[in-house]
């Protein structure tokens, strides 16, 4: 069983940031479906169902990852991951199967949803591709900077 006491924060900061961008993808498709002048209580209740789900599918993604880093051995860790997604892939079969079969969820807004935790991923993969290439960019510019005042320090020195 994991724990939550040992969980890193880590797990706890990019489910955050998940779910802060599944309410905002959730609040789009809720005002798309008002748009289209198709919205009802289902659109709500599909996409409450199907996007907390998503929250704690990507969750128990972390906790699972966490947990597979701490044995230490390869063989359970990739065990401990293959046995984790397929738990976590039948709970999204098992929203949409929900989502398709009863009256009180649209179709389209428990299955869009499920899709909202990759793209906050997509975003996230962006965003650090930007603070990466800020940060190469910073420290470049200090290296030259260094470089050039000891050339001139040195120049300096000798004379």
């Amino acid at each position: 069983m994991i724990s939550i006491k040992k969980t890193d924060n880590v797990v706890y900061k990019e489910a955050l940031f998940v779910g802060a961008w599944v309410l905002i993808f959730s609040a789009l498709m809720e005002a798309v479906f008002l748009i289209i002048r198709k919205w009802s209580y289902t659109v709500l209740l599909g996409n409450l169902l199907s996007g907390g789900v998503g929250i704690i599918n990507f969750l128990l993604l972390g906790f699972t990852v966490q947990k597979a880093l701490e044995t230490g051995d390869p063989k359970k860790a990739a065990s401990m991951m293959k046995l984790s997604q397929i738990g976590r892939l039948l709970l999204m079969a098992g929203v949409a199967v929900l989502g398709a079969t009863l009256p009180c969820f649209n179709l389209w807004a428990t299955l869009i949803p499920l899709l909202f935790p990759r793209l906050s991923m997509i975003i996230r993969q962006i965003m650090l591709r930007k603070q990466v290439k800020e940060f190469k960019e910073l420290t470049a510019s200090f290296e030259a900077k260094d470089e050039s005042e000891g050339l001139e320090g040195g120049n300096e020195q000798i004379e």
